[in-house]
């Protein structure tokens, strides 16, 4: 109680808090975190890497809907699709599977899958429903690698595909291109995989494959050769037709075989090069060693000769022409052609070794070696004709044959390159000689002559209607009188036989004196000079007796 007499009241009770409660307030926000950053672990940890792809064109992509597949498994999806800072190309930003960080390697390949109707084929034709996506190919390296430049097609491979790769070196491909079909015996064992021209731009590289367990037909004696078109042939057998497939042609396509005989059949390794024959013939010809350049020189005209056109030495193709140029001749004023001609020693077989053995071998100056040999087949009549191959086309080859009475020429062996003599061929013969004969027809007067026997016709045709109105009917009746006259003759013979006696009497007479007419000649004919001296008196008779006793003379 206090000092005023009021009782004191109790003190309020106070409240004691609990200091837990504030830390349930920042529980529930570090927990939330704590469950985000989990999440973001998991996101991260089940998330591949992020590549980007460039592309020529957006066609057919789509951000946050375009996947990409590895042989139809999705293993990404495009994240996002933007122009590049060259406004050239696309880039696409892609985000791959955790499974597939395989495919961020330096020799992986990524492609646009779309509908592509092409001389190879069609392909793609599931995207019409579904929409185009992105393929990708795996490589075999462990390089990572993060940016990469898309395909514009489909390889021709897979990575990991059973058999081998092949280069081939050609002049030219043709009409090939990726994809075409590679045949064996006409089965299809490959395709083109990609071309290249090298670095001098002189010559192709052609890469092929061929799968397996085809590849191991393919060993180091193999030919490769242009199986694209139609091979039409005419010869003596008749017209032959031949093309691997309907696809060769349209498309092309490439072939290969083990030419007949002894061959060594290794197979060849992977990576391995081949040279490409224009076709089949030339892929089985013999080899052809290193060739000799001759020169040619032609006054008359070559039409129908081209480049390539065929060198024949009785009957082989030993060469072909590489060049034709127009040249002048300022003494003769004339323009003679050039033709340069590539021969090819081996194709001359056993002659070709035994005239090589011929040769000075005291040097290396091929120009030199080629015109010691030419030398004597020179004098010997050696020339090039240029002769017509097919008279409906009217090509021409350049023959090589030793001429008969050749007119000698000049060689000079110093010339380079080496120049072959010439001679016109048997047709151009043939045309100067039907050239002479037209001119002689020429110079005939066809038209006087034709006048002149105009005329005399003329004049022959009033002779002969003078015969038949005058001439003819007196003629008739000198006949009808003689028949008359002979008929009395007749009459008047037989009905007189002391005329008919006298005349067979006369007719005796007549065939006595001509067989002494006979004798005589025939005597004279061996006694001449009886006509001066006489018949000289017989020997026997001279010294016959005069009587034989019975008064008879002999």
């Amino acid at each position: 109680m206090t000092e005023s007499g009021t009782a004191a009241a109790p003190p309020a009770p106070t409240a004691k808090r609990r200091r837990w409660s504030a830390g349930l307030i920042w529980l529930v926000p570090v927990v939330a975190a704590l469950i985000g950053i989990g999440m973001v672990i998991q996101n991260w940890a089940s998330e591949g890497p992020v590549i980007e792809m460039s592309f020529i064109t957006a066609e057919g992509l789509e951000a946050g809907k375009t996947q990409v597949k590895y042989k139809d498994v999705v293993i990404g999806l495009v994240e996002s699709i933007r122009l590049a800072g060259d406004n050239t190309h696309v880039i696409a930003r892609v985000n791959l599977g955790k499974d597939a960080s395989g495919f961020a390697t330096a020799d992986a390949r990524f492609w646009v899958v779309r509908p592509r109707f092409g001389t190879s084929g069609v392909s793609g034709i599931g995207t019409l429903l579904s929409g185009a996506y992105i393929g990708a190919d795996i490589g075999e390296s462990h390089e990572v690698k993060k940016i990469f430049v898309g395909l514009e097609r489909p390889p021709a491979v897979i990575h990991g595909s059973p058999g081998k790769r092949f280069t081939l070196v050609a002049n030219d491909i043709g009409s090939l291109d990726v994809g075409s079909p590679v045949y064996y015996r006409r089965i299809q064992v490959g395709r083109l995989v990609s071309y290249e021209l090298d670095k001098e731009g002189r010559q192709m590289h052609v890469d092929i494959f061929v799968d397996a367990p085809y590849d191991r037909f393919v060993n180091v004696s193999s030919r490769f050769w242009n199986a694209s078109g139609v091979d039409l042939n005419l010869d003596a057998g008749g017209l032959k037709l031949n093309t691997q497939s309907l696809a060769t042609v349209v498309a092309g396509g490439l072939a290969f075989a083990t030419p007949p005989g002894p061959r060594d059949t290794t197979p060849a390794s992977d990576g391995a090069q081949f040279q490409l024959f224009d076709d089949m013939q030339a892929a089985f010809a013999p080899p052809d060693g290193e060739p000799d350049y001759l020169q040619m020189r032609f006054e008359q005209s070559l039409r129908g000769l081209s480049v390539g056109s065929q060198v024949d030495f009785r009957g082989i193709v030993v060469g072909k022409v590489v060049s034709i140029r127009l040249d002048y001749d300022v003494d003769k004023h004339s323009f003679p052609l050039i033709v340069g001609v590539v021969i090819y020693p081996q194709r001359f077989g056993a002659a070709g070794e035994k005239i090589a053995q011929l040769a000075p071998r005291d040097g290396n100056d091929q120009n030199k070696r080629l015109a010691y040999l030419i030398e004597p087949m020179v004098a010997r009549g050696l020339r090039a004709q240029a002769r017509t191959g097919n008279l409906l086309t009217g090509q021409l080859y350049i023959a090589l044959d030793f001429i008969p009475g050749a007119v000698k020429v000049a060689f000079d062996p110093a010339t380079r390159p080496v120049e072959l003599p010439t001679t016109p061929g048997s047709f151009d013969r043939l045309q100067e000689q039907l050239t002479g004969i037209v001119d002689k027809l020429d110079r005939i007067p066809l038209e006087a002559i034709g006048k002149h026997l105009d005329s005399t016709i003329a004049r022959l045709d009033r002779t002969l209607r003078q015969v038949d109105e005058a001439t003819l009917p007196q003629f008739n009746a000198t006949l009808a009188g003689a028949q008359g006259t002979l008929g009395t003759a007749q009459q008047a013979i037989a009905t007189d036989a002391p005329l008919q006696q006298n005349l067979a009497q006369t007719l005796a007479e007549m065939q006595r004196a001509a067989r002494s007419l006979r004798a005589l000649t025939d005597y004279l004919g061996v006694h001449p000079e009886s006509l001066l001296r006489g018949k000289p008196v017989d020997p026997a008779l001279r010294e016959a007796p005069e009587n034989d006793g019975k008064g008879n003379k002999p």
